[in-house]
């Protein structure tokens, strides 16, 4: 059974549910996607979710009711989706018990981000990832190898953060693009040049961990694993 964080999305346009349902699937979280609030009830108790991502703006309940609901029944973290003159819906949203918000329209890295802070926050996911002799601290910014201390610049931090979520995972430059720089039109060499630049100080300290996967992308694993 995966031990990864469950991230109940419910948003009624289509395209954006669609984009943050695959955006939280690509940084390691289990994702249901519901154009509603109808039987919320039911699925707060199916699929225990860790957090809600939740539209202000629905048919039928709106977020506002269905936070209520979230709070009386479940422990899940909530992050609210407003519109951008929303302000008032805002302030309601946390004074009802919301975590955070995020304003539309809004970079999918950002939403990601925000989600993994009040999952922090909350306790349902680790800070501390290892892969062979590699440990990363997402809370203090940490990286060891081998037990030395690694120096990274804040951009390959994000780099290295994303690909020990996906660790085992063969990645793409367009998937990198998007959770670490939060765009996906953009030149693909940014992502080799971080790449090399990131594999040759993990290496300084032990064998490869960074892999490229020729015509798919990059993996983080251990040759063992």
């Amino acid at each position: 059974m995966s031990t990864a964080a469950r991230v109940l999305v419910i948003e009624d346009a289509e395209a954006i549910g669609a984009a943050v349902s695959s955006a939280l699937r690509d940084a390691g979280y289990q994702v249901q996607v519901r154009p509603d609030g109808r039987d919320l009830e039911g699925e707060l108790t199916r699929f225990r979710p860790d957090l809600v991502v939740l539209d202000v703006m629905l048919p039928g309940r709106d977020g506002f009711m269905l936070l209520e609901v979230i709070r009386r029944t479940s422990g899940a973290g909530v992050v609210m989706l407003t519109a951008r003159d929303g302000v008032v819906d805002r302030l309601r949203g946390l004074d009802r018990g919301a975590d955070d918000y995020v304003v539309k329209p809004f970079v999918l890295a950002e939403l990601v981000a925000r989600v993994s802070a009040v999952l922090r926050r909350l306790g349902r996911t680790p800070s501390t990832v290892q892969i062979g002799d590699l440990v990363v601290d997402a809370d203090s910014a940490v990286v060891l190898r081998g037990g030395a201390p690694v120096e990274l610049t804040a951009t390959e931090l994000r780099l290295l953060r994303y690909l020990a979520a996906q660790r085992g995972r063969v990645v793409g430059k367009t998937q990198i693009l998007t959770a670490v720089w939060g765009y996906e039109d953009y030149d693909p060499n940014l992502v080799e040049v971080h790449v090399s630049a990131l594999r040759r100080k993990l290496e300084e300290h032990g064998p490869r961990l960074l892999h490229t996967v020729r015509g798919l992308g990059y993996v983080l694993r251990a040759e063992d694993s």
